[in-house]
């Protein structure tokens, strides 16, 4: 296949370019800033998505597309920030399916990146794909983010939204930030240790979405989290026995909304999140518990 992915130089993306390359998939990014650190046989077009739409030879001939940028959103959510984290999910998302419209040949599916931040704080719910979406500032960017890639099932397209949740990789994401402390031994919990995380190995989440590429039953929300979400405590118990490394430090709630502001929402709150959709197309996850997965890491 060929396919066009936004997002690829990413810590995800990259994991998911290298896979697609050995999969033997021609690749096709759409980037900031030009091919930096990039394989020799991946072709690639800049794109500022909050500029203009994607060039038109970056989907000219497209089979699929799997979109993953946008701000981050683990910052200091300023007002500023904020409008970045929406218009660059909503209106990037907008923009790239209003430049498949033009075109005689129409990719066959678009796997669009969202989050499990579009079902808000829910304590100990079980959610899944048919749960509604919660309130705040998360769930109304997702809600947007979805929206905006579905207006592609117009034109034909089969979309796919990820619900993307806590992905763990030992070359970005939570596990680069917070390992280094638990290997000094000052790790712990966040607050209570109470709230639920629903997370993913990297390389079942690169799966996930080459398996969505090629199944054509796969549609609509789809979570992409391990089927087995733990707590906050459980989580920081389990990092620390794989390091081998005490676990005796948390950091209090306050001083989590003193650094963060409203975004320590996220850190604090939680949501117990399972795959059923996923695992109803017949999908299997290669780390289905979070001591393997961390074994598997840190091996």
């Amino acid at each position: 296949m060929r396919i066009t992915v936004t997002g690829g130089t990413g810590f995800v993306g990259r994991r998911l370019v290298r896979h697609l390359q050995a999969d033997n998939h021609s690749v096709h990014l759409l980037v900031r800033r030009g091919r930096t650190g990039l394989s020799q046989n991946v072709e690639w077009s800049v794109w500022e998505a909050m500029d203009a739409g994607p060039p038109a030879e970056s989907l000219a001939r497209a089979d699929a597309i799997v979109h993953l940028s946008g701000e981050p959103i683990a910052q200091r959510w300023t007002p500023a920030a904020k409008q970045r984290i929406l218009s660059s999910r909503a209106e990037g998302t907008r923009r790239l399916v209003r430049a498949l419209e033009p075109l005689p040949r129409k990719p066959a599916v678009l796997i669009s990146a969202s989050a499990i931040g579009f079902y808000g704080s829910r304590g100990e719910e079980e959610l899944s794909e048919s749960s509604g979406p919660g309130s705040g500032f998360l769930p109304d960017v997702c809600r947007e983010w979805e929206e905006a890639a579905g207006t592609a099932e117009s034109l034909g397209v089969r979309v796919v939204s990820l619900r993307i949740g806590v992905v763990l990789g030992i070359e970005g994401g939570i596990l680069a930030k917070i390992a280094p402390l638990f290997r000094l031994g000052a790790g712990g919990r966040l607050g209570a240790g109470n709230q639920w995380m629903s997370w993913i190995h990297i390389d079942d989440l690169s799966r996930l979405i080459r398996f969505a590429l090629v199944n054509p039953h796969v549609r609509g929300p789809v979570n992409a989290t391990a089927p087995s979400p733990v707590t906050n405590r459980e989580f920081t118990q389990t990092l620390a026995s794989v390091l081998r490394r005490p676990a005796v430090l948390p950091v209090p709630a306050f001083a989590i909304a003193s650094l963060f502001g409203e975004m320590a929402e996220v850190m604090l709150g939680g949501q117990r999140v399972l795959p059923r959709a996923a695992e109803a197309a017949g999908f299997g996850f290669h780390y289905p518990t979070l001591r393997l997965a961390l074994e598997h890491l840190f091996a």
